[in-house]
């Protein structure tokens, strides 16, 4: 095998292992996440991504923490949202007839609503 093929299979090991660690220090998590350095490093120190600082200077990364971190602010599909679209729409449309049977019950047995008017015996 060529080194360069070896060099890669190596490179590819070691990014599947630091996935197995719990806790990744700044190196780890910028190969983690595919960040550069540059960026993670504005993210830590504007404190828009969680990390810890036992000692003040070394940072850390709880992989579970970073995992949701990285899965924030979800987009939507399509075909989801026509989904919650039409459901929410039957749901409405269900909500309104039930409404207006109920109001229709209610009025009835309250007596808003006039009942047919007697006239010379028989119902108009």
């Amino acid at each position: 095998m060529k080194i360069e093929t070896l060099e890669n299979r190596l490179c590819n090991i070691e990014n599947l292992l630091i996935g197995t660690k719990q806790v990744l220090n700044f190196d780890e998590v910028a190969t983690y996440t595919g960040l550069s350095k540059s960026y993670l490093y504005k993210l830590t120190s504007t404190g828009q991504i969680p990390h810890y600082k036992p000692n003040g200077k070394m940072c850390y990364f709880n992989k579970i923490e970073i995992d949701n971190w990285l899965q924030q602010n979800r987009v939507t599909p399509v075909n989801e949202l026509e989904t919650k679209a039409t459901h929410y729409v039957s749901l409405k449309k269900d909500n309104r007839k039930k409404d207006e049977y109920e109001l229709g019950a209610e009025s009835i047995v309250n007596g808003i609503y006039p009942t047919k008017k007697i006239k010379g015996g028989k119902a108009i």
